[in-house]
């Protein structure tokens, strides 16, 4: 298992112009509102709610042999990860201590392998219906420990927006 976790003042995950999980609020303005005819609208609950910053954008990749146990122990290292800003501005913090939010997302390409050629091979990336339980596995594992987790939405076309904070970003590979 890989992931690839980036300290972030914000970041959102899109699919289409749907926004399905956001941690933190934007660094920018929001665009002015265009006045639109009052119609009754429905009330909806968002699929995932706005999950605090600073914290951890994390994209998770998921291996051919990885297991449950494999993403339980990648959730408490993320949990526990001191990457966060203490009151000196050091790496000294963990989403644990600052109460800081996660965003999860699925990411088979991080076991592209370039050795031969250009075009990568993604045959050390599991299947779908093996990495999903997977990576479902990290979300449930870090919400179990208590961390307000948003996530993207696996096998979807996604854009990912963030504000890297640092820039900090590491690779952990179990």
């Amino acid at each position: 298992m890989r992931a690839l976790v980036q300290r972030v003042t914000w970041a959102r995950i899109l699919v289409g112009a749907e926004v399905v999980s956001q941690l933190g609020e934007p660094p920018y303005p929001a665009a002015p509102q265009v006045e639109a005819p009052q119609v009754e609208a429905p009330q909806v609950e968002p699929r995932q709610p706005v999950v605090p910053g600073p914290g951890l954008l994390v994209l998770v990749g998921v291996t051919h042999g990885d297991t449950p146990d494999a993403a339980m122990t990648l959730a408490g290292r993320l949990w526990n990860l001191r990457l966060l800003a203490d009151e000196e501005g050091r790496m000294n913090r963990s989403c644990s201590e600052t109460g800081g939010g996660l965003i999860v997302v699925s990411q088979f390409t991080l076991y592209g392998d370039i050795s031969r050629g250009r075009r990568p091979s993604w045959l050390a990336a599991a299947p779908g219906d093996i990495a999903e339980p997977i990576v479902d596995a990290v979300v449930e594992g870090l919400r179990s420990l208590g961390a307000a987790v948003g996530t993207g939405r696996f096998g979807a076309d996604m854009t990912v927006e963030l504000a890297n904070d640092g820039p900090a970003t590491l690779l952990i590979e179990l």
